[in-house]
């Protein structure tokens, strides 16, 4: 049996102007209504930047997307996947009908219900149980279909003792929470997803994940999938699609995307840390370099578990800044973070002088990683925002090693690594 396509999108565009809420001047919007009376195209489709953020921007307009097309069968899921800034929760917000293309069309059949951003579609001020039947009646339930997954809803979202309390008292987990209990449970055709399940915690995302897997598995119903997290990516779609500065660049199986999507960033990453411009962060600060020292000094990028190593960060200022956190977050191959070190926890923040050439050193006296292949994320915070953030701003491998002092090497590749001590209990 032919499966059949529920969604299509058709040379989809969108274009913002930088700088402005909406698209542009008065005189602009009249300029546009001119050229549409008399036939003629769009004057500002011909003009626009490539959304690259890093770069400066050379025009008022930019193309947050350009040109996507795909189609989506019935019961696939199918994952979409880029850096920030690439476009990933615009098409989304098109697909939503949140927001309309600038270009292009899109074509669906059935009901879509959108999980987008934390609590959007809650009022503030009703209840949970008030917005389970606000959200249901905008997805064009009607209230004895609502009142019939009422109570299943409440309880997948572990919410069960506030959901008589105003949302505006929830955290912004809660709201997660109830937020996709309520859109995966009044049954949508199509049910789009955006990195927001990341707010929750580890428990509700793996209910969350094995939710989808049932509503396109045994329900046949469709998902579109916006995740940094590359082995659910893996795990739960069927296809999926790269997108890069605002452009479709890949399309196929969900790991021939995930395998392209971790490579084709390697050409940047291999540029000295000081030149790198796929950052966030001001001006103000920058950092320079990162390498991992032994306890003799020498450099390295293959490491052993157990070992104690030096991470010796470099970076410039151009003013004096107190209370600086630095944060490492080591993460594999599927782009999991397997710990992080970061001194705001510690309550032990650095203050900056205005230097050219300054470095912190992070100790960690046993490495806790088996085998494999990782990364580190490098950021700076302080009271007013991030100073600088870079992704994969350091490759290294464990290559193996004797943690326990055993003579014996824990092969496996999962989790970390720990001290640990059973005993025999004497009744």
């Amino acid at each position: 049996m032919m499966s059949k396509t529920i969604l299509t999108a058709k040379n989809i565009s969108k274009q913002y102007r930088l700088g402005l809420v909406g698209t542009g001047t008065l005189g602009h919007d009249l300029n546009r209504w001119w050229h549409r009376v008399r036939g003629k195209d769009d004057p500002y489709l011909k003009i626009g930047a490539e959304n690259d953020r890093s770069k400066k921007a050379e025009s008022d307009y930019v193309w947050a997307l350009r040109d996507i097309n795909f189609d989506v069968q019935e019961g696939e899921v199918l994952g979409i996947i880029g850096k920030n800034g690439a476009g990933k929760s615009t098409l989304l917000k098109i697909l939503s009908r949140v927001t309309m293309p600038t270009t292009g069309s899109i074509k669906t059949k059935g009901r879509i219900a959108s999980l987008l951003e934390v609590g959007t579609g809650f009022h503030p001020e009703l209840t949970g149980r008030e917005n389970i039947y606000l959200n249901g009646a905008i997805l064009g339930m009607t209230k004895s279909e609502i009142k019939a997954k009422e109570d299943e809803i409440i309880d997948f979202s572990g919410c069960a003792m506030y959901v008589d309390t105003p949302v505006k008292r929830y955290s912004s987990g809660m709201r997660v929470r109830l937020a996709f209990a309520v859109a995966a449970h009044l049954e949508p055709d199509i049910l789009v997803v955006d990195e927001v399940l990341a707010v929750g915690d580890a428990e509700f995302q793996k209910k969350a994940i094995g939710k989808m897997k049932d509503i396109s598995g045994t329900g046949g119903r469709t998902v579109l999938f916006v995740s940094h997290n590359m082995a659910a990516v893996k795990s739960l779609c069927t296809r999926g699609v790269v997108l890069e500065n605002g452009t479709s660049v890949f399309e196929g199986t969900a790991e021939e995307s995930v395998d392209y999507y971790l490579s084709s960033s390697k050409k940047e990453r291999f540029k000295k840390l000081k030149d790198r411009e796929d950052r966030t962060g001001g001006n103000i600060f920058k950092f320079t370099d990162i390498q991992i020292n032994s306890e003799n000094k020498k450099e390295l990028k293959n490491l052993l578990s157990g070992e104690k190593y030096y991470f010796k960060i470099g970076f410039t200022s151009k003013k004096d800044i107190k209370k600086v956190a630095f944060r490492l977050r080591f993460i594999d191959s599927n782009q999991n973070i397997r710990f992080l070190c970061n001194n705001f926890f510690q309550d032990d923040f650095f203050d900056i002088k205005h230097t050219m050439n300054d470095y912190i050193i992070l100790e960690i006296p046993n490495f806790p990683l088996p085998i494999g292949e990782y990364n580190i994320q490098l950021s700076c915070f302080y009271e007013n925002g991030i100073l600088d953030d870079i992704e994969q701003a350091f490759e290294f491998t464990v290559v193996g090693g004797d943690f326990y002092s055993t003579g014996r090497e824990q092969i496996s590749k999962e989790g970390v690594l720990i001290d640990y001590k059973f005993s025999r209990y004497d009744s």
